[in-house]
């Protein structure tokens, strides 16, 4: 029912940050599940410092693939870019963990839980309960960054409470991430 998240090639940008966040946050129980997405192959492992896979052609071209029916080549991408944009994520978002209420996050456990939700659905929970924190908390940082922390904040207070649930919450936030807040993740590496 679940699309494999090792098949979107185009996301390896998000699952890098959201591990780097999730590996830099505090209060942290689920190191065990972490470590395993990574041994299960779910975060990149990264060559040359780009996360992105595209080997020079014969032709002496990048490869890249199709979206949207237009070839797309993979932007180059740093790891350690990504790392450190993930701590400092990870520092707004310990202070912004505090903020979040528990009925928000048991709520998401819930439908997290409901094996019956399409992955679409469970999206958009999540997209609901990260925009509706985003106008609750008040915050002076851009809206953008506001919606990125929030989504991986409760990324870490769901798996925190199910820990099981790792790879699901993982896999959803990669995808409401990709979906909502890609262009913004390009902008921040460029900068």
């Amino acid at each position: 029912m679940e699309q494999d998240i090792h098949s979107d090639g185009s996301s390896q940008m998000e699952r890098i940050l959201l591990y780097n966040f999730l590996q830099s946050s505090s209060n942290c129980e689920f190191g065990d599940q972490l470590q395993a997405l990574q041994s299960q192959g779910i975060i990149p492992s990264l060559k040359h410092g780009n996360c992105y896979d595209d080997e020079l052609q014969t032709d002496g071209n990048r490869s890249g693939h199709l979206q949207n029916g237009e070839l797309v080549f993979a932007p180059e991408v740093n790891e350690e870019i990504l790392r450190i944009i993930g701590t400092q994520l990870a520092e707004i978002g310990d202070q912004l963990d505090k903020e979040i209420q528990a009925r928000v996050v048991n709520d998401l456990v819930q439908h997290f839980l409901n094996e019956n939700l399409s992955r679409e659905e469970i999206t958009w929970y999540l997209s609901q309960a990260v925009e509706g924190l985003a106008r609750a908390i008040p915050s002076d940082m851009e809206q953008e960054k506001a919606l990125l922390v929030l989504a991986m904040v409760l990324t870490k207070k769901i798996a925190n409470r199910v820990p099981s649930l790792l790879q699901r919450v993982f896999s959803t936030t990669v995808n409401y991430i990709s979906q909502h807040l890609h262009t913004y993740i390009v902008r921040m590496l460029r900068e």
